[in-house]
């Protein structure tokens, strides 16, 4: 539930609607299925194994597999490497939950009879935005400070099926509007010519590896948390069929309300075909159904974004664990401590960013999500398929499944995830230079 809580977040919600509006609809959602279990989910099953194998952070865990100093080297290089990837995507990502936390703000204003304060906290401005991505850094360095289990993890096992209860109501709201339909087209009839082009294939793969969390050396950290009783093989497949399950639910609600706001007039897309508004869709789309739905529309998004505050909760607490457990254990260094400069340092990246947000948001989301985490990810997949022994390998697996030999799994992934999984990320990235 934890790595599900960490996988499921703003990436399902915000992230995968977005990017399967601006690259094709269907063809895009096609894409990213194929990629999320071919290439993600062996790259996920590689992080889970050497965190439990290594039972530590990233670097710590891949330089006990090494078998040299060279090994060692390139340890650090992939480990430290997913460390800031996740200090870049937790810096943005604090941007965007301020705007959740700020869209759940609002409805409780207008209950509460405070207009003006409804208006300002739903209107970009420098000091919106520096207040609620302020307020969600201090929870989440908050809860770090206080350790997890207690917190976030017992409220992310209630609070995730509700979001999944929300999600299926609204789409059964959704699907009965004007315009509905048309956006079950665009969602679900995919236009083939379209599924080999570059942005497309180069925004699926990096959309399926940010929505699992992968080569930021969180998934490294969870699995180094797992028990060497658990089946690992079933655990990381669930994950994965959570994580995809939602972002599948996500689109399924927001590219038809696209459509259903278009025919309120709500301008979406540009004469070009282009969407107007990228990285804010979700914030234009949303309020606008819930405005059709008349007053129960307040409290349906109260709720809506209160829980997808909290499942970005559960996603930037797992990516502030891991600058944090590094400098813990490499450094000794009290955990308190740095779990607050470390959190105020990405702090003021996101300040910087907001400062210069109308390029800054979606150069630093697509640097991070659609080129760092890949790289970083088919890195380790490297690591596991050519400096990891095999036998060794298969011994971890069998802590928690003793058939894991005999079973198809072992037959394919190995090889997989030494040939396929490398070579597959580097020619979609060769084809989108």
């Amino acid at each position: 539930m934890a790595a599900a809580g960490s996988a499921v977040g703003l990436g399902n919600i915000w992230g995968f609607p977005t990017q399967t509006a601006s690259n094709g609809g269907a063809a895009f959602v096609l894409v990213y299925l194929v990629l999320a279990f071919c290439l993600a989910y062996p790259a996920f099953m590689a992080e889970l194994l050497i965190g439990r194998y290594g039972q530590a952070n990233a670097v710590t865990s891949l330089q006990k597999i090494s078998r040299n100093l060279f090994h060692q080297r390139f340890a650090f290089v992939v480990g430290f490497g997913g460390i800031v990837c996740a200090a870049l995507i937790l810096s943005f990502y604090g941007i965007l939950a301020g705007w959740m936390m700020s869209y759940a703000v609002e409805p409780f204003s207008r209950l509460l009879g405070l207009q003006a304060t409804a208006d300002w906290v739903v209107n970009q401005s420098l000091a919106r935005n520096l207040l609620f991505c302020a307020l969600f850094m201090f929870l989440t360095i908050f809860i770090i400070r206080r350790g997890v289990e207690e917190g976030i993890e017992k409220w992310s096992k209630r609070l995730m099926p509700l979001l999944i209860v929300l999600l299926i109501i609204l789409i059964s709201y959704v699907i009965t509007l004007e315009g509905a339909q048309e956006g079950l087209n665009a969602y679900l009839n995919p236009d083939f010519s379209r599924v080999l082009e570059p942005n497309l294939l180069i925004s699926a793969l990096g959309q399926a590896f940010f929505s699992l969390s992968l080569g930021t050396s969180v998934m490294v950290i969870y699995g180094s948390y797992i028990s060497k009783k658990e089946n690992l093989v079933t655990l990381g497949a669930q994950v994965t069929l959570i994580d995809v399950s939602i972002a599948f639910l996500a689109g399924l609600l927001i590219i038809p309300s696209m459509y259903v706001a278009q025919a309120q007039g709500v301008a979406i897309f540009a004469a070009d075909g282009s969407l107007i508004s990228g990285s804010s869709l979700v914030f234009t789309v949303l309020p606008s159904l819930f405005n059709s739905m008349g007053s129960i529309g307040l409290y349906v998004g109260l709720a809506f974004f209160i829980l997808m505050s909290v499942a970005a909760l559960t996603s930037s607490i797992s990516m502030l664990e891991g600058p944090v457990s590094y400098a813990v254990e490499r450094h000794q260094v009290e955990r308190k401590k740095v779990t607050t400069y470390i959190g105020i340092g990405i702090f003021i990246l996101s300040a910087i960013i907001i400062a210069n947000i109308s390029f800054m948001l979606d150069f630093v989301a697509v640097l991070a999500t659609q080129y760092g985490q890949p790289i970083i990810a088919m890195l380790c997949c490297i690591f596991v398929g050519w400096i990891w022994f095999r036998n060794d390998i298969l011994t971890e697996l069998k802590q928690g499944n003793d058939m894991v030999e005999h079973s198809l799994f072992w037959k394919i992934w190995p090889w997989y995830t030494k040939f396929v999984c490398p070579t597959a990320i580097a020619i979609v990235f060769w084809h989108s230079l």
